[in-house]
């Protein structure tokens, strides 16, 4: 169940299209954020900064984890039942405990029915919490691209590149925009919480 929350961890913000590319630096220093390079005017953002600060990534990352949790401590419970029942069933035969091979036999069908639907479990599980990672990887993404149309009205960049890891080998401190992105996403971020308190709150109202 790990590497799918792993996978969630390290999504990367879908921002530009030529997400390897390496930007040239020009010399000539301008406003914080911003610099020209052939007449274009770039940025970009670390990527392990906005899921570690971003309020929704956080948030979604908690919800992960107690699925996860969850899931494995329900195959783990499931798994414990059938080796108890495995090893109950092997003592019998062991110590002829069964009054025939009929009643031994549909003993081991029993047991191999409960071990089809553990699998069958472990499977339904997985399949879960990766439709649950991927709903969250395009929440994420969504919701930074419309923020970053509207941020870039004013800003206007030619291109925002999304810093992960060693995509981009070196990169000027002055292209960084992580923390003025961060903070506006959070400034947009309605817990889901938060707002259905709000909800019931003008429901009481009227």
């Amino acid at each position: 169940m790990k590497k799918y929350l792993f996978s969630v961890l390290a999504v990367a913000a879908v921002m530009a299209s030529c997400n390897n590319a390496s930007p040239k630096m020009d010399e000539k220093p301008q406003a914080a954020g911003a610099e020209s390079v052939s007449g274009m005017k770039i940025a970009y953002i670390e990527v392990d900064s906005l899921m570690t600060q971003y309020d929704f990534a956080k948030d979604y990352s908690v919800t992960l984890q107690k699925k996860s949790n969850n899931a494995r401590n329900t195959l783990t419970q499931k798994g414990n039942q059938l080796q108890a029942a495995v090893n109950n069933f092997q003592q019998k035969l062991q110590n002829n405990g069964f009054q025939s091979r009929e009643q031994a036999a549909g003993v081991q069908s029993a047991i191999e029915r409960q071990q089809r639907d553990l699998q069958e479990l472990q499977a339904r599980l997985e399949n879960e919490l990766a439709n649950e990672t991927q709903k969250f990887n395009m929440a994420l993404r969504d919701s930074l691209n419309n923020f970053l149309t509207s941020y870039n009205k004013d800003k206007k960049f030619d291109m925002i590149l999304s810093k992960s890891g060693d995509n981009i080998l070196f990169a000027n401190k002055k292209f960084d925009i992580t923390q003025d992105v961060i903070n506006g996403l959070n400034k947009r971020y309605k817990p889901a919480a938060s707002a259905a308190k709000k909800d019931d709150k003008k429901e009481e109202k009227k």
